[in-house]
């Protein structure tokens, strides 16, 4: 008999850390941690049915467009479905697109419409909503200007923002789907909650320099621009400048805002800080 085991589908990029064709280099540490690599095509149900069998979780990482989220994520469901296990992550982990207007953002659109799909299916399934990655505000982020000693942002610099490393999202993601208790349809988690002041106090505190918060303009402005550049094409890629600007629209205008928090679910997992994140970019330089 198959020991138990958790099914990760695209663990070769950041948040899963298999596809067919994947450079062994990407998967050497997993395999080093006992982590079982098997490379599927996401287009063979029959093959996935398989390799699922007996999974407690399938949790999907796997990013892109419709081809993706829609047909090949829509593909693992069904094996999972077939394959009889129990619970499904989708790849959710973003803003709360449940609380956003249709439209106003490509991407949780994209998985707005998958959800049609997951909840006629046959199994159940939990979403996590992380808010925006920690990233925005990284060193190759353009949202902190170190050298200016800036911290862009839209709408007002009171507006508090969800924020959550990929590290953290993904150890919560293990979490849930090693959890043996039924789940909530629905998690949301933040690693720090703050507004764009409060990223220029944590940048201030970290770099020793004066940081202030630079009004970019209004949602409505951003909303304005994002409708022009569309005009311009870029529906064929997943991160044209008009959806980060999509993003950006909905993490300021407060729609996508988390809330409740459920990161004391699992008390034993520790969260970073803005402050601590900036600490350790600031440490890789």
């Amino acid at each position: 008999m198959t020991s138990p085991f958790v099914a990760v589908a695209g663990a070769t990029g950041q948040l899963g850390p298999v596809r067919l064709n994947t450079d062994p280099s990407r998967t050497a540490a997993l395999r080093e941690c006992g982590v079982n690599i098997i490379p599927v095509d996401l287009a063979d149900q029959r093959r996935l049915t398989q390799e699922l069998t007996g999974a407690t979780c399938v949790v999907s990482t796997l990013q892109g467009l419709a081809n993706v989220i829609h047909t090949a994520q829509g593909t693992l469901l069904d094996a999972a479905v077939a394959a009889r296990v129990p619970r499904f992550i989708p790849s959710d982990f973003a803003l709360d697109f449940t609380k956003t207007q249709p439209g106003s953002n490509r991407n949780l659109d994209l998985r707005r419409q998958f959800h049609q799909a997951l909840e006629q299916a046959p199994i159940a399934s939990t979403s996590i909503f992380n808010g925006g990655f920690m990233g925005l505000i990284g060193s190759d982020s353009p949202m902190v200007n170190h050298k200016k000693g800036k911290v862009m942002y839209v709408g007002s610099a009171t507006q508090l923002l969800d924020l959550t490393t990929i590290a953290d999202t993904a150890a919560y993601t293990a979490a849930v789907a090693a959890d043996t208790n039924p789940t909530p349809r629905f998690l949301r988690i933040a690693g720090d909650v703050i507004s764009a002041q409060g990223i220029a106090d944590a940048a201030g505190q970290v770099y020793g320099k004066t940081y202030q918060p630079s009004w970019m303009g209004s949602v409505g402005f951003l909303e304005g621009g994002i409708r022009v550049l569309r005009l311009f094409g870029g529906q064929d890629q997943i991160m044209p400048v008009w959806q980060g600007m999509q993003y950006m629209a909905n993490i300021f205008s407060g729609t996508g805002k988390l809330d409740p928090l459920d990161n004391d679910r699992y008390p034993e997992l520790k969260w970073t800080k803005v402050v601590d994140f900036l600490q350790e970019e600031k440490n890789k330089r």
